[in-house]
């Protein structure tokens, strides 16, 4: 299996440290908010919500075995304002990815607007050039979606 790349940026009307405080510091709290429908909860089931610590999401879904996702804060650089988060268990593993692991980078564009480079590093179980394309669309759809939501959760710099 080679790893692989998917790469995708969204632009945040949010100023940056607002943006970082939410993801690096409260995701555990604003995900079930942001998301009712599809997380309950997220249990830290290890560490003090920093690097190594282990968050157990809490799934809304029919189907028992695709009721949670275990995921591993990685990396949290304060200076960079850099946080990657990896699948340990869950559904994105049983979706033909067999590692997944995310990187939100944050820029500030200007005052009241900031830029989030996605980066998801997986491996799949297939290969092939069409399959790529689909497995980084699959990759980068969840982390775009969540910050769509998360623009509209925060609060904007110009209220």
């Amino acid at each position: 299996m080679v790893m692989k790349e998917a790469k995708a940026e969204a632009k945040l009307g949010v100023e940056i440290e607002t943006i970082w405080k939410a993801l690096a510091k409260d995701l555990r709290f604003i995900i079930p908010q942001l998301m009712p429908d599809t997380v309950e909860k997220i249990e830290l089931l290890h560490g003090d919500g920093g690097v190594g610590s282990i968050l157990l999401f809490h799934l809304v879904h029919k189907e028992e075995a695709m009721r949670s996702q275990k995921e591993r804060i990685v990396e949290v650089d304060e200076t960079k304002h850099e946080l990657v988060i990896q699948v340990l268990e869950g559904n994105v593993l049983k979706r033909g990815f067999s590692s997944f692991k995310t990187t939100f980078k944050l820029s500030p564009l200007s005052e009241k607007e900031s830029l989030v480079d996605i980066k998801v590093a997986y491996e799949t179980e297939k290969d092939g050039e069409g399959e790529q394309a689909r497995m980084d669309a699959i990759a980068t759809a969840p982390p775009l979606y969540f910050l769509q939501l998360l623009e509209n959760f925060l609060p904007t710099s110009n209220t």
